[in-house]
């Protein structure tokens, strides 16, 4: 599979930081931010690469060459006129003749590429985004998906937005198809060309993406891998920190991953019993806090709840997936996220008015069976054994116990090596201050 690698930016507002040399080639720990790309493609198997270059072009050409001294093969495109930042790709048509890799060369990564591969292979689509959450949702653009993972609306930071939302922002990172570029409707010759008195230009997310929202074609990948670009000196600066500090590379689904299980009601908002109405939904004291140190830790933070109120017929699934979005939205208003939410729908006793049969039984899923652990522990690489499982009640610790994580109660229980707390809030400080 073809990679192509955009490095053709002036990376202006990084000025400070290095004027004379390209964005690309501004060194993160000792190596060029590129080159540390690149080793993260080929060691995945990634070594067919195209690079387009404008900006300081030459630099970058002489630094890379070939590619052969960094065990890839590197052809470059040099944009000598503004095509905008996906123009190059018409003029590149004869070479993408199938799925190919599109990237950012000024983004700092370390990703699971054939992970991200594969899902786009089994989704089907022409585009696949990859897509995570982030500590600051409300000023960045949204990525909303229907159940399948298929991108309905991409919502940029000046567009109107719902009161509550899931926290999904675009990384800039892609797998494309190259039908994405017949289906456009932009001639690869036009490109560049002069149209009404201007060049014509292609942008990559309102020429070709965003058209792509709600026909089944474009698909997200969500993922709590890492990827920050480094486009002012404040972020170039976190970057290098995460990188001494080794949170890029464990943050990578090709290593193991540790996680804190969370249960929802009792532990993340006040418990009111069966939360049916999303006006009652009220995170705990402190709850954001202790979430945004398990972010970080290194830890995933993963939410594990029981909803039988989907089968007793009580909540819809849309409704419960309104609160959840309320979570997300009240978390990330304070600098916290979660990285993925599992539920168990289901329920075994029947009887109630308005149930829905088809999920009345007894499932693998259900706490205090370990299911939702383990699908999280086969979607995100998870070693249970490193991971915690806390919760408020006795079903939790049961769960987190079959699954073979470590526990902790959220107040007194009788369970072997099961850690008593008063809160997350508690949790958290004894667990990152080695006191369990």
């Amino acid at each position: 599979m073809k990679t192509v690698l955009m490095a053709g930016g002036k990376g202006t507002r990084i000025g400070s930081i290095a004027s004379d040399i390209p964005k690309p080639l501004v060194k993160i720990e000792g190596m060029p931010i590129l080159e540390r790309e690149l080793y993260c493609l080929k060691e995945q198997g990634f070594t067919d690469l195209i690079i387009t270059v404008s900006h300081m072009a030459d630099q970058i050409m002489a630094y890379f060459g070939d590619g052969r001294k960094f065990g890839v093969t590197i052809e470059y495109y040099i944009e000598n006129e503004p095509l905008g930042n996906a123009g190059a790709l018409f003029r590149l048509r004869d070479k993408l003749t199938d799925d190919f890799l599109l990237l950012n060369a000024d983004v700092l990564f370390d990703i699971d590429f054939n992970r991200f591969v594969r899902y786009h292979k089994e989704s089907g689509g022409w585009v696949t985004l990859f897509t995570h959450p982030n500590s600051h949702p409300y000023d960045s653009g949204l990525i909303i998906s229907d159940e399948n993972g298929a991108v309905v609306n991409w919502l940029t930071k000046e567009d109107s937005r719902p009161a509550w939302y899931a926290n999904r922002v675009n990384a800039g990172l892609h797998v494309i198809n190259p039908a994405v570029l017949e289906a456009s409707g932009i001639a690869s010759e036009r490109v560049g060309q002069e149209m009404d008195g201007k060049p014509c230009k292609v942008d990559l997310d309102r020429d070709l993406l965003k058209p792509l929202c709600g026909t089944g074609r474009m698909f997200c990948y969500d993922s709590p891998e890492y990827v920050k670009d480094m486009g002012t000196p404040d972020r170039y600066r976190a970057v290098c920190a995460d990188f001494k500090n080794g949170v890029v590379a464990a943050k990578s689904l090709k290593n193991k991953q540790k996680a804190i299980f969370i249960d929802r009601d009792g532990t993340i908002n006040r418990y009111v019993g069966f939360l049916r109405d999303i006006n009652l939904f009220e995170l705990l004291p402190g709850v954001a806090d202790a979430i945004k140190a398990i972010n970080a830790s290194g830890y995933l933070a993963i939410v594990a709840s029981n909803q039988p109120v989907i089968a007793r017929g009580e909540v819809t699934v849309e409704k419960l997936e309104s609160i959840h979005h309320k979570m997300e939205t009240l978390l990330g208003a304070e600098g916290a996220y979660v990285d993925a939410i599992y539920y168990c729908p289901h329920h075994p006793h029947k009887g109630f008015a308005g149930e829905v049969a088809e999920l009345k039984f007894d499932c693998e899923c259900r706490k205090p069976k370990p299911g939702m652990l383990l699908q999280a522990a086969a979607r995100y690489n998870i070693d249970l054994t490193a991971s915690w499982m806390i919760g408020d009640s006795e079903n939790d610790i049961k769960a987190g116990i079959a699954a073979g994580c470590k526990t902790a109660l959220i107040g007194d229980g009788d369970f072997h090596q099961t850690v008593s707390v008063r809160s997350l809030q508690d949790f958290c400080k004894k667990l990152f201050n080695d006191e369990i």
